[in-house]
């Protein structure tokens, strides 16, 4: 997977205080409250890290549709978070992004191994918390 170049500056200073709130939820397991939070902190900010707090928010939403039982969901938008995180180095701004698109990529593994029918018996374990080092 490519890393698009991108200004250092990017992935100093903090995350916006809604993102950090947002974090804090996806990492309580509230995934469809994260991605609002998220969203408001992606609203708020006109600088790239905005394309981060899209990517982290896209993964709130994967797993919110599969612990829904929505596996074409899942799928489908588990495209688009990698396409926002592959942009973005190992660490940015104490976010662990490198360990995200790992935990990603092994629960959408088992999503389609599961496949449609049998999505509700994903096992919940298999849902990381974000690492993040304030």
């Amino acid at each position: 997977m490519t890393k698009v170049s991108m200004n250092t500056d990017d992935c100093t200073g903090a995350l916006h205080p809604q993102a950090r709130e947002g974090i804090r939820l996806f990492n309580e397991g509230k995934y469809f409250e994260a991605h609002e939070a998220l969203e408001a902190a992606w609203r708020a900010e006109t600088g790239r890290i905005r394309e981060l707090y899209q990517g982290i928010l896209q993964v709130a939403v994967v797993y919110h549709h599969i612990l829904c039982g929505n596996y074409a969901g899942a799928v489908k938008v588990y495209g688009r978070c990698m396409k926002w995180l592959n942009a973005w180095p190992e660490s940015c701004r104490g976010v662990q992004v490198g360990q995200l698109r790992t935990d990603m990529e092994q629960v959408i593994a088992e999503v389609q191994r599961l496949g449609p029918e049998h999505i509700h018996e994903f096992n919940r374990s298999m849902l990381r918390p974000i690492i993040w080092n304030e």
